[in-house]
């Protein structure tokens, strides 16, 4: 495993960017920072992780999928990939990392309706919040087209629907990503032992880095063999149908466990 990325990426906005981020810059302060979106990103954690047991889906995980889709998007611009996204609606690049963050902050909050079906329950609370901070930022025309697109991207992130756009196939594989075992430490240390639980313990770091053969390598580190679900199961379905499939290339290694069934995984 290289060591030349760190496991979680931060966004820098006084950082050379291979896109202009002059709107990214002016969203962020606003998605982080609002008091309805923060309490969403609270509240969606009740069904999910108290009465669920399921994995994290609250303040941390968004912002590690808010933070890998920025990293991702960063790193196929690098290798030259044009998105759709943005400009099929009209829109200048510099709206496409703004569709991103915004996407990836609100994706989960149906999660405060129902676990179930959650990505669905996402859209009309999304679009009530995004009827309220967008127009006043870009005027109704832009906003209308931006909430399209950051609508789009939501549903698509975790259903049978297929990404249309690649801006919505990094959201897709985005919150794929988020699968360390971090994410089910609430769970677990309340006697939570689903597969998901369990998988997410056998994962120890993942990174996001320049590829050789494709412009994203993501490089996961396993320490069991109970990590190939999140890897061949979950990270597999999120990659398939997202636009995104010969760019991105994911490579499991375990690195410590004694019995070795499982050495590596590609992808």
């Amino acid at each position: 495993m290289s060591d030349s990325e760190q496991s979680t990426f931060e966004y820098d906005p006084e950082a050379d960017h291979p896109y202009p981020d002059e709107r990214l810059n002016e969203i962020l302060p606003v998605v982080t920072s609002d008091p309805e979106i923060v309490t969403y990103l609270e509240a969606q954690n009740v069904n999910a992780v108290t009465r669920k047991q399921y994995s994290d889906h609250g303040p941390k995980h968004i912002e590690i999928v808010r933070n890998r889709a920025l990293r991702l998007y960063e790193l196929l611009k690098e290798g030259g990939i044009e998105f759709n996204g943005a400009t099929e609606q009209g829109l200048e690049e510099s709206f496409e990392p703004v569709i991103l963050a915004l996407a990836a902050t609100l994706h989960d909050i149906g999660h405060v309706v129902h676990r179930d079906s959650h990505s669905y329950y996402s859209i009309p609370l999304a679009a009530d919040v995004l009827d309220r901070l967008l127009p006043e930022l870009y005027g109704t025309e832009t906003a209308v087209r931006v909430k399209a697109e950051v609508l789009h991207a939501i549903l698509c992130h975790h259903t049978e629907e297929t990404p249309l756009t690649k801006e919505a196939g990094v959201i897709r594989i985005a919150d794929g990503l988020d699968m360390e075992r971090g994410r089910s430490r609430i769970p677990y240390e309340s006697g939570g032992r689903g597969i998901n639980t369990l998988s997410s313990q056998a994962i120890e770091n993942v990174r996001l880095i320049p590829g050789d053969e494709t412009p994203v390598l993501v490089e996961i580190e396993m320490i069991n063999a109970a990590g190939v679900y999140q890897v061949d199961n979950l990270l597999k379905a999120k990659l398939g149908g997202s636009l995104l499939e010969d760019q991105v290339r994911i490579v499991a290694v375990n690195t410590k466990a004694d019995d070795m069934l499982v050495e590596r995984i590609e992808l």
